[in-house]
């Protein structure tokens, strides 16, 4: 099969009197490698943000965000990688404005629903995401990425911006804090 090629109406190789005139690969356009990446990339994006926030509808701005800053990654080999570290690293922003909004809360109107409300809605998560959500932060992205999103050592730790053994003992740490709190003890993962 020959690639792509784009010939030129009025060009000296068009048409000359030894036949059709060579044919050049087309060059890919960065907006088609980015469409390519958002078409491939984007629900599994979402679905690791969903999990870092707890939120689809800032999970979907955040991936959305990170698509918007690619025009500042010009190699197409690392483009899934900057659009991981940049979900990452977008969650961690929206967690962080989250912390500081919890710290200062707004003044409730009075016609607002009472604390209670607020308790019975936490009750209804459930316990692997209650523990998770224990965890510290590097632990929790370790797990998530790992095992959610099923990457692998080298790539959890690009997309968290630390070592592959710092990806290793956030997980083992994390892994056995959740052995701990959910089964009392069985092996995780568990093993087939």
């Amino acid at each position: 099969m020959e690639p792509d090629v784009i010939e030129l109406p009025g060009s000296r190789l068009a048409g000359s009197r030894n036949g059709p005139a060579p044919k050049t690969p087309r060059a890919v356009s960065s907006g088609e490698v980015l469409a390519g990446l958002f078409s491939q990339h984007y629900v599994a994006l979402v679905r690791l943000t969903v999990v870092l926030l707890r939120d689809l509808a800032t999970a979907e701005a955040v991936v959305q965000d990170a698509f918007v800053a690619m025009h500042r990654q010009r190699d197409p080999d690392k483009a899934l990688a900057y659009l991981r570290r940049a979900v990452v690293n977008g969650s961690r922003s929206v967690l962080r404005q989250r912390a500081t909004a919890e710290w200062n809360p707004p003044q409730p109107p009075p016609d607002m629903p009472r604390a209670e409300h607020g308790a019975l809605a936490c009750l209804e998560m459930s316990a692997v995401a209650a523990a998770l959500d224990a965890l510290p932060r590097w632990q929790r992205e370790a797990v998530i990425l790992r095992y959610y999103a099923d990457l692998s050592e080298t790539e959890t730790a690009a997309a968290m911006g630390i070592s592959e053994s710092a990806v290793q003992s956030h997980a083992q740490r994390a892994i056995a804090v959740l052995r701990q709190r959910l089964d009392g003890g069985a092996p995780w993962p568990p093993r087939g």
